[in-house]
């Protein structure tokens, strides 16, 4: 892909670093690996809990309905130190991300589990609101923990594949 070499003279100082040390290298891939490993992590757990709570009691689901409210800082967390490197990681190598439809799939599927962590968010200040647990909003947070669920490895797929195909 032909890259625009005003923006390759942008990032040029940064690519030269990158590419010359293992060790800034390693750094910038290792805040990206830990920073999905933070925000997936804790939100794979979470989701498997709402997936599981809503086979129990209202007074389980009340209890893991507070428990959500605290995993959004550390997913979110997770999601901008991965943003971060994404963007340093990007900036090192403009000619295989540019042009690599796999990465371009990835950041669709971020953008949709981040549309998809809003809407979680949405259900989880219905049911705070009123925590019938026969609300609809259940069902809503019941659903959106299943399509995290499978976003969050269909990215971490489609990162593999991108580091193979590069």
């Amino acid at each position: 892909m032909l890259v625009p070499a005003g923006l390759t003279d942008l990032v040029k100082p940064w690519a030269d670093v990158y590419s010359n040390s293992k060790l800034v290298a390693t750094v910038v891939t290792f805040v990206h690996v830990g920073g999905l490993l933070l925000g997936g992590g804790i939100a794979v757990a979470a989701d498997r809990g709402t997936v599981r709570a809503m086979r129990r009691d209202a007074g389980i689901r009340g209890s893991h309905l507070e428990e959500l409210s605290a995993v959004h800082r550390v997913v979110l967390t997770g999601l901008a130190l991965s943003l971060v490197s994404v963007l340093l990681l990007f900036a090192a190598d403009l000619e295989t991300y540019l042009g690599s439809w796999i990465f371009w799939v990835k950041m669709a599927m971020v953008a949709l589990l981040l549309a998809n962590g809003l809407m979680m968010t949405r259900a989880e200040q219905t049911l705070r609101a009123s925590p019938d647990p026969d609300s609809a909003a259940w069902s809503k947070l019941h659903r959106a923990s299943v399509v995290s669920l499978a976003l969050w490895f269909a990215i971490t797929l489609a990162g593999v594949g991108l580091v193979n195909a590069a």
